[in-house]
């Protein structure tokens, strides 16, 4: 069981920034951008996903999880709000969400599916996420010279992630969802993680006109490939997802924790879970 809070961050997103928020960096701007692009429809996907599996289990394991789940949907519904501001910038920049709207199409195949089906897809999509958290916050660099306010955000979020990790992992556990499914989904979700998440970010950069820059391909380089890079760093925990005995706390969250802990002024906790 894990204690989630849902917490209240304390920036504001109703003023505009720049185009290259991230450092001045075009592709490292464009790949967040990507992401952010993503998340409203994702996040209630998730929220949706846990909350029917929760309602499929046994009175007495809903008891069991009734304060995680509520901790959960909290949070994914904080990260969805936060995210849909921050992407309302992004239209009025130009740039074009088509990640979202595809996604949200792919995931009307599951209306009337078995609950285990979006929720193997949910857990699946929670271990990349926290891939993601828990290298961006071991690497703080990559946000350096960020507009402070949209780097606590991004940091805020990959916390959060890290902490609520095995919600989704572990109801579809105790539904009885098996190795070979919990596996099938995360390959499909893989491709089509990556596949959406490079062609949003070059989408972003033919918007911005920045997408032929040599500087723009020598960052995505050291991004993702180079010393400490995120496929680099990435890969064996990735891998691991795919051993039968994988649990998402084999990960620590140590530095979720520590984030949480020395930045207290950056959020204010609406309820402990």
């Amino acid at each position: 069981m894990t204690e989630l809070v849902v917490r209240r961050l304390l920036i504001d997103l109703t003023a505009p920034f720049e185009r290259h928020w991230c450092g001045g960096d075009a592709f490292r701007t464009a790949f967040f951008n990507a992401l952010s692009m993503s998340f409203p429809v994702g996040e209630q996907f998730f929220i949706d996903a846990v909350r029917n599996g929760h309602k499929a289990l046994p009175a007495e394991r809903q008891a069991q999880y009734a304060d995680e789940v509520r901790g959960f949907i909290g949070q994914e519904a904080t990260h969805r709000r936060i995210h849909a501001l921050f992407n309302g910038h992004l239209d009025t920049q130009g740039l074009v969400n088509t990640w979202g709207p595809r996604a949200a199409e792919r995931m009307k195949l599951f209306d009337g599916a078995d609950v285990r089906h979006p929720l193997a897809v949910t857990a699946a999509n929670e271990h990349f996420t926290a891939l993601l958290a828990e290298w961006l916050l071991a690497h703080p660099q990559v946000l350096e010279g960020a507009e402070p306010r949209l780097a606590t955000m991004w940091q805020w979020h990959c916390a959060e992630e890290a902490e609520h990790k095995s919600t989704a992992f572990e109801i579809y556990q105790a539904l009885g969802g098996d190795h070979a499914w919990r596996i099938t989904w995360f390959r499909r979700i893989t491709l089509v993680f990556l596949g959406d998440v490079l062609r949003q970010t070059v989408g972003n950069l033919r918007r911005d006109g920045t997408l032929w820059r040599w500087g723009t391909w020598t960052s995505a380089a050291r991004l993702l490939f180079g010393r400490g890079g995120l496929v680099r760093e990435s890969w064996r925990p990735w891998r691991a997802y795919l051993r039968r005995d994988f649990h998402p706390s084999q990960h620590g969250s140590d530095r979720s924790e520590r984030w949480l802990a020395d930045h207290r002024d950056a959020y204010t906790p609406v309820g402990a879970r």
